[in-house]
């Protein structure tokens, strides 16, 4: 009689009651990567003036970390794909905690932007890691569940992450937020080294081998898809501030509340997201996702045509609520079904699909601010609509083949 693999025994002892510790590292480790990933947009300024460049420049520091993210993803899935998961997360972290800590010594701009891209590059090859491991080491019909508890840690990274990263650095200065965040990441490593257990090693396949599922129409498809439907769930968030000041005049202190009342909602949404790919399958979860999310970007239009200016702040934030939770259901199960039509390639196609997801962040700030320039708020809500449709009928016709 075969004895149970490592990963087995462990999925066959998981109970259905609370979330396991390895499980709450995997969260904790995606909330330091989108804090770090965010962050830099909250002390734009002190980067800016301790460096003495502009913040359009410091701004950059962003969008260098998103594109190197989005480019080394599928490159560093490839690499590691013969490396324990578990191995490339505790050793992963550590090294992101070194980094992070160099740019907060960097002395000039340029070495502060080299620690960045460093950074985002081990960052592309962790985070396909822990989504994938949340799915191998899930119980039988709860992988979308612990996928979504696993995602949940970046809507949190937007909720309490960047607000405590960027307070911390207006009290003590920017650096002292790279230093937090590295303390964070070492926090992750020793709580993944304590409680993340063993798991199977990777099947003994050629890279020809385990690449082949990704040339497949679905998976393509399913990939291609992923960019218009993260643009235009990202768009209205990206311009949240001109579209809530449209809509409702509202304060600075109003949009606060707002951006709180979103962070909530995208927890919520994750959570939801997981829960519907184990019980209603991925495609079906996918499909009632978009289409939430599309009718709170075609209700937001509506109120920017009918009422600019006039719409009550309690219901814009109860239509921003329902439009961020079918956002952010859309993750888990998209994974989820990626996943199980690449077969021996899923980390792979993770990883490229989160190359797709921060293209569709690139898309939605490009096209966003031409859709400003051009209409207004309404511009932008309807050009996100058309994107959330878009990659509506594309999933629909990946999921058809």
């Amino acid at each position: 009689m075969t004895a149970p693999t490592p990963a087995a025994r462990l999925r066959s002892t998981t109970g259905h009651g609370r979330s396991p510790a390895w499980l709450l590292c995997l969260a904790l480790l995606t909330f330091v990567i989108g804090t770090d990933d965010f962050v830099i947009a909250g002390v734009l300024g002190e980067i800016a003036a301790d460096l003495r460049v502009t913040e359009s420049a410091a701004g950059q520091l962003v969008t260098a970390f998103s594109l190197a993210y989005a480019a080394a993803a599928p490159l560093a899935a490839v690499a590691t794909a013969r490396l324990p998961r578990r191995a490339v997360m505790i050793c992963g972290m550590p090294v992101f905690a070194a980094l992070n800590a160099l740019a907060a010594l960097a002395p000039t701009y340029t070495a502060l932007m080299v620690c960045r891209v460093l950074a985002a590059v081990t960052a592309s090859m962790i985070t396909p890691a822990a989504f994938a491991t949340a799915a191998v080491l899930a119980p039988p019909g709860r992988a979308g569940r612990f996928m979504g508890t696993v995602a949940t840690g970046l809507t949190l990274s937007l909720l309490a992450g960047v607000p405590l990263g960027t307070w911390l650095g207006g009290l003590s200065g920017w650096r002292s937020t790279m230093l937090f965040v590295a303390a964070l990441a070492l926090v992750t490593a020793a709580g993944l080294g304590l409680f993340m257990p063993a798991l199977d090693k990777a099947p003994p396949l050629t890279l020809g081998r385990r690449l082949a599922p990704l040339a497949s129409r679905p998976v393509l498809v399913s990939l291609a898809a992923m960019v218009p439907g993260a643009a235009g769930g990202l768009m209205t968030f990206v311009y949240i501030d001109p579209i809530a000041h449209a809509l409702s005049g509202v304060t600075t202190y109003g949009l606060a509340l707002l951006i709180a009342v979103i962070g909530v909602a995208g927890m919520a949404g994750a959570w939801l997201g997981g829960r519907g790919a184990d019980r209603l399958g991925p495609e079906r979860t996918i499909f009632l996702a978009l289409a939430v999310q599309s009718a709170g970007t075609l209700t937001l239009t509506a109120l920017a045509w009918l009422w600019p200016g006039r719409t009550p702040a309690l219901l814009l934030a109860l239509v921003l609520a329902c439009w961020q939770i079918g956002g952010w259901a859309f993750n888990a199960p998209s994974q989820a079904r990626l996943l199980r039509i690449a077969g021996p390639s899923g980390t792979e196609a993770l990883a490229l699909n989160t190359s797709a997801m921060y293209a569709g962040i690139a898309v939605a700030g490009s096209a966003g601010g031409l859709a400003l320039a051009a209409g207004g708020a309404a511009g932008v809500l309807l050009a996100g609509s058309g994107f959330t449709l878009l990659g509506l009928a594309m999933f629909a016709l990946a999921c058809r083949r």
